[in-house]
């Protein structure tokens, strides 16, 4: 099943309708393609605002024992939540991360995680394969080098998933929110998030008065 090809705003994905996959945030699988400090800054910033606007988040890793547990700063935002520990590489095979994503009923699949070209394409192409809209925060990803990385991304691109940046993901959300005028927690998740974080919510904050456009 392929899904409808959108376009202008309705693209974008809305919070009240997306579910977030976090594959394997582990400070052994940050290699060469992402600078670990600046990805690590981002996918915070990707979390707390998730956290902020109520967006379910199905967190996991891979093989913890061996590999070292969720990074720390991000396992303190979601407390209690722990994450889903598998032994095999694509995520979708697993029935507990499936059952928790569709579970939701949600339709706009937001995924990050490590690595770029395996624990994130699969799930990513399968999940596209399921009708899901799936967009791909690709700076919150990390690959085994620069240029595979970025063929990943584009061979992604090519097959139904949407790649984004945090800044687009993350403004999409809070233009929503924004334009619903119904709190100011993301104001307080993202400002301490770091600067793209922060340059996102000054995006949107000015939607305010932004008409609905027919969302």
């Amino acid at each position: 099943m392929s899904t409808p090809h959108l376009r202008g705003l309705v693209a974008l994905p809305v919070p009240e309708a997306s579910v977030l996959l976090l594959i394997d945030h582990q400070p052994p699988q940050y290699l060469y393609s992402h600078d670990p400090t600046t990805v690590s800054e981002t996918v915070l910033a990707l979390a707390e605002t998730a956290q902020a606007l109520g967006v379910p988040t199905v967190l996991t890793t891979l093989m913890a024992e061996r590999n070292g547990p969720l990074l720390h700063p991000l396992q303190d935002v979601f407390g209690e939540h722990k994450p889903i520990d598998r032994p095999l590489v694509d995520s979708w095979d697993d029935r507990r991360v499936t059952d928790a994503v569709l579970g939701t009923g949600r339709k706009n699949l937001i995924i990050a995680g490590m690595h770029t070209e395996t624990s994130v394409c699969m799930p990513a192409l399968r999940a596209v394969g399921e009708g899901l809209d799936v967009h791909v925060v690709t700076d919150a990803c990390g690959g085994v080098a620069a240029e595979s990385h970025d063929d990943i991304v584009r061979h992604l691109a090519r097959t139904g998933v949407t790649p984004v940046t945090w800044e687009l993901a993350g403004a999409a959300w809070l233009r929503e929110r924004a334009r619903r005028a119904t709190g100011t927690a993301p104001g307080t998740a993202v400002t301490r998030s770091g600067e793209g974080a922060a340059t996102s919510f000054a995006w949107a904050r000015p939607l305010l008065a932004v008409p609905s456009f027919g969302l």
